[in-house]
């Protein structure tokens, strides 16, 4: 990249572009869980999260969601609009699994009747924890207007990549989003990929997603592979 390195995360880094409020994305081949305490790399996990999250924001414009994405520039590098970005996690949960097993009880893999969505705080040394309205209000972070629009953009993006997956023999079992602010306009932004959806294949029910990095199920690479030419179908 030759712009300014402006910031770099655990799975990202980002540089300036040279065009203003837009910034260019870099992904990485690195790989962490639970926080950063686990650490490690996956082949090529950069080159297929850039061609899944491009996928991923097209369509979702085309059915109109506001994303932050602009182009692909090479096989790991997306050019986005620059947001200011609401220190929220909206997680989006189909089925049971990961931490909602643990707080309720319910057997992994249970269908939930209707889509949970849930908000996190973006603090990775407080460890994210879930909030409340009441905790968000608290803190500051969103008003009740914004926390509405969070859960219907939330909900919406649901339906449209449940179906979108659907259609690959994939199930969206859930995933987590960051939006941002365009001109007061409300954007998605991140990425949308294995390292931030878990997805299961409909027929054999096989975790194509990070958690085989979490677990140590092995075949990481070939399941973000796989991901990636469903995607791409």
């Amino acid at each position: 990249m030759s712009g300014e390195l402006l910031y770099e995360g655990k799975a990202k880094k980002v540089y300036q572009s040279g065009e203003s409020k837009v910034v260019i994305v870099e992904f990485k081949d690195d790989a962490t869980a639970f926080n950063g305490a686990k650490k490690g790399q996956i082949a090529d996990k950069g080159v297929a999260n850039a061609a899944i999250s491009a996928k991923l924001f097209q369509l979702l414009e085309v059915r109109g969601i506001a994303t932050h994405f602009r182009e692909q520039l090479d096989s790991r590098s997306l050019k986005v609009d620059w947001l200011k970005m609401i220190p929220l996690e909206v997680v989006v949960r189909n089925r049971v699994a990961g931490s909602l097993e643990k707080r309720t009880g319910l057997k992994e893999g249970t269908v939930l009747e209707q889509a949970v969505v849930e908000l996190y705080l973006k603090n990775d040394s407080l460890g994210d924890p879930l909030l409340n309205d009441d905790h968000i209000r608290v803190l500051g972070l969103a008003g009740p207007e914004l926390l509405s629009q969070l859960r219907t953009q939330a909900h919406r993006i649901n339906n449209i990549l449940q179906q979108f997956f659907e259609q690959r023999n994939l199930i969206l079992v859930d995933f987590k989003l960051e939006f941002g602010l365009r001109d007061n306009q409300l954007v998605l932004g991140d990425e949308i990929s294995p390292d931030t959806c878990r997805l299961w294949d409909q027929t054999t029910l096989k975790k194509l997603d990070k958690d085989r990095f979490r677990r140590d199920l092995g075949s990481v690479e070939e399941a973000y592979r796989e991901v990636l030419e469903r995607v791409l179908s």
